[in-house]
């Protein structure tokens, strides 16, 4: 953003169409944006991990970003927001990944590692902020 506002500021633009078109595609929908991030909801954990590796194939080579994804109970309010742990549990995630890839946890690992084509690295359980007890995470 320090360098170029305007063409950073398009990038992301563009990236959130890619987004939000891959996550409508596995039939989620996007809860929230702000700056660079996206939270999105979906009804499959098969949904969640086909759109962030499909976001990965088409962005990663130009704007890299990490995406994690957690299965867990979320509270959502009348205006769509969610919250809870499985959104925090999803976030932390996220800040574990490596820029371009997706970090899951051992609950969407078991949701879809049957479906999903490509390799699961175990990385191990992971203390999280906030979250009571470790969490084993997965990088695909």
């Amino acid at each position: 953003m320090a360098e170029d506002e305007r063409a950073t500021l398009a990038a992301l633009d563009a990236a959130r169409k890619v987004f939000r078109t891959q996550i409508e595609s596995q039939g989620g929908r996007v809860v929230d944006t702000a700056g660079d991030s996206v939270i999105a909801a979906f009804e499959t954990a098969t949904g969640a991990v086909s759109a962030a590796l499909a976001i990965q194939r088409k962005l990663s080579a130009r704007l890299p970003f990490r995406i994690g994804a957690h299965l867990g109970d979320v509270l959502e309010k009348a205006d769509g927001s969610v919250y809870g742990d499985g959104v925090n549990i999803a976030a932390r995630l996220q800040a574990l990944c490596e820029p371009g890839g997706v970090m899951v946890s051992q609950a969407v690992h078991g949701a879809v590692a049957s479906r999903i084509r490509g390799g699961f690295e175990d990385a191990g359980e992971q203390a999280m902020k906030n979250i009571p007890h470790p969490v084993r995470a997965f990088r695909l």
